[in-house]
């Protein structure tokens, strides 16, 4: 079993930044891989960005390239999700994932665990 715990969410101007943290805990040893996903009022969850256990790898959705940031803190089992430039429709509850194996996906289905979400509001 493995626990994630986000923090940082909040309320922020457009052009502005956050901070989103998720401290995972229990099955945290071998290869894996965690990301965030994010859904909007009235739509589906979509991805935005995954990183592996070692940070080589990071992959992020065309939306948020360029403005967000996934790092890791392996020590401490946290990734981050450094958001920049922030806009509107940036608007969401935001989750934590985290997947077996190194190979990163953009598919929800693909991770077996899932924080609670932290909700994101960018004001126009």
């Amino acid at each position: 079993q493995v626990q994630l715990v986000e923090s940082g969410g909040g309320l922020v101007q457009a052009g502005g930044s956050l901070r989103l943290s998720c401290a995972a805990s229990g099955r945290t040893f071998g290869s894996y891989a965690m990301g965030w996903f994010r859904q909007a009022p009235g739509k589906e969850r979509e991805f935005v960005a995954a990183i592996t256990r070692g940070g080589s790898s990071t992959v992020y959705a065309d939306s948020v390239k360029g403005r967000f940031t996934i790092s890791r803190d392996s020590a401490k089992n946290t990734v981050y999700l450094q958001m920049n430039s922030l806009k509107p429709e940036d608007t969401a509850v935001y989750s934590c994932a985290f997947k077996d194996g190194v190979v990163l996906t953009t598919t929800q289905n693909a991770y077996n665990y899932w924080g609670q979400g932290t909700q994101v509001t960018v004001s126009s």
